[in-house]
């Protein structure tokens, strides 16, 4: 999403030689985000998102473009991804792997409403259902593990306030086991800036590159945490209960994950608040990079420490 690998015009329309696309109108780099290069392109024949990936490599990436195409090809809201004129989806731009997919109509929005609120809870729940289907295998490259080894490089670097809290979170979350829960590929990152609407009306689900194998509440959490989350770190009464209404229709949890439910949240609200501390702490260089506040997420994760959180 942040540009961190400068694409000239020549560059681009040498790149855009290998697609049946026609020639090209126009370019301009995306400032937000904070992994890969992205770029709106238009040409003769519509518009599209380049992506060059800054971390993923060429092996990784056929997970992620084969559940978009898998999606899109059943009807969901997900970008379908281009295929160049020998049939591949993937090819390389100055040095990085990079892809091409449609660009999907609508905005994310700040302050959504209830009924987009449970237009996202929808959403997800059929993403769930339609990613059963996906024989794509893919390890949480943010999962248990990362959050452990993540939170011990930050302790020596961080003020003691926040290492107290650190420390004590990576002993609470020892007591998860999230592959006990229901398992199959979630988004992981289904931020509101992640999702398009027009009006009221949800038109795309875009960024799949965190998508995994993992359980399927903590993807919940992650929504959850975002689309319903207060200044204070509260979790909204209305927002929580559309959203979660809305996916209980779609797939309705078992009583395992009623029990892990709140332990779950905080895991999400961890996860997202260590990555950006990480950021925080360790910035790297480069054009329009976006580095978010960890703020937020630390206080989401206070507060569910310290408070009843809305329930399945």
């Amino acid at each position: 999403m942040s540009v961190f690998t400068k694409v000239s015009h020549a560059e681009l329309e040498a790149f855009l030689a290998q697609y049946d696309l026609g020639t090209l109108i126009g370019y301009t780099g995306i400032g937000e985000g904070i992994e890969n290069t992205n770029y709106f392109v238009d040409t003769r024949r519509g518009r599209w998102v380049l992506t060059l990936f800054e971390r993923l490599n060429y092996d990784d990436l056929p997970f992620f473009l084969g559940l978009m195409e898998h999606l899109a090809r059943h009807g969901y809201a997900s970008a379908l991804p281009v295929a160049d004129n020998s049939g591949a989806t993937l090819s390389s731009l100055n040095g990085k792997p990079a892809a091409l997919v449609a660009r999907l109509t609508g905005q994310s929005v700040l302050f959504p409403s209830l009924a987009q609120c449970a237009a996202v809870g929808h959403a997800l729940g059929e993403l769930h259902k339609l990613s059963a289907s996906y024989s794509g295998i893919c390890e949480n490259s943010r999962g248990a593990e990362w959050r452990r080894a993540t939170g011990e490089t930050l302790l020596p670097k961080i003020p003691e306030d926040a290492r107290s809290l650190i420390a004590d979170e990576l002993a609470a979350q020892a007591q998860l086991d999230l592959a006990s829960l229901p398992q199959g590929v979630i988004h992981a990152d289904l931020f509101k800036d992640n999702v398009l609407f027009v009006d009221e009306r949800l038109t795309g689900v875009i960024d799949f590159y965190y998508a995994c194998n993992d359980a399927l509440l903590y993807d919940l959490a992650v929504t959850l945490n975002d689309w319903c989350a207060e200044a204070d770190g509260s979790l909204n009464k209305a927002h929580s209960a559309a959203l979660l209404s809305a996916y209980r229709a779609c797939r309705p949890p078992n009583e395992t994950e009623k029990a892990a439910w709140p332990l779950v949240l905080r895991a999400a609200a961890f996860r997202f608040y260590l990555s950006r501390l990480y950021d925080w702490t360790f910035p790297r260089e480069g054009d329009l990079v976006h580095i978010k506040d960890p703020e937020p997420y630390r206080r989401i994760l206070v507060h569910h420490r310290s408070q009843a959180v809305p329930g399945l």
